[in-house]
């Protein structure tokens, strides 16, 4: 029920959003991969279900960077918080980048599920892992798109706002985020995750 209706409020945020926003090119480039995880998830529903935690955990991500496509990042309005903190820069990319962490939630889920491990070393490690293996792989492609895109579009979907290490930075907020999902995981699970494991050889 409730992935039904996070996908059912999504969609409603796509429309919204998808009108007149703040650069078409940039707007189409956010949400390329957004889109691609949202058909991800519903073509694998019937095979491959996750909690409603997973699935809200995830939708963190899908609505901040739907929403900072619209705007692009840095224009987001968060002007509290960057007072509140005396930021320099408006730091909404990274909170959506922390989210981005939250993928090693269903990550684990998937791995203990399917018992693809069999040691809480590797269950532990395989989905942070994994998130900083995307987060770089991202990084890589803003890097491309900016280099051969129009220079306009190309610096919002970087959107270093003139941090010489805002793709480090990025990075380290996407695993910061898998540290937590990750910490959220052996809280929750611990009982299935003592119980689920076979035992190493």
């Amino acid at each position: 029920m409730l992935p039904r209706l996070l996908l059912s409020l999504y969609l409603l945020l796509f429309i919204a959003l998808g009108v007149a926003p703040y650069d078409r090119a940039v707007w189409l480039v956010e949400n390329l991969p957004i889109v691609a995880i949202v058909v991800l998830l519903v073509a694998i529903y019937r095979k491959q279900r996750f909690s409603d935690l997973a699935y809200l955990l995830m939708a963190c991500l899908v609505v901040l960077h739907t929403m900072g496509g619209h705007f692009t990042f840095e224009r987001v309005s968060f002007d509290f918080v960057t007072g509140l903190f005396g930021f320099e820069r408006n730091h909404y990319d990274r909170m959506a980048h922390f989210t981005v962490g939250f993928y090693a939630f269903p990550c684990a889920e998937l791995l203990l599920r399917r018992r693809l491990v069999n040691s809480k070393v590797i269950l532990l490690l395989f989905p942070i892992f994994m998130i900083f293996t995307v987060a770089a792989g991202y990084e890589l492609f803003e890097w491309c798109y900016a280099v051969h895109a129009d220079p306009a579009a190309g610096h919002a979907v970087l959107g270093s706002q003139g941090d010489i290490w805002d793709a480090q930075k990025d990075m380290l907020a996407d695993g910061l985020g898998a540290l937590t999902a990750t910490g959220l995981f052996f809280v929750v699970r611990w009982r299935q995750i003592r119980t689920g494991l076979r035992p190493a050889d």
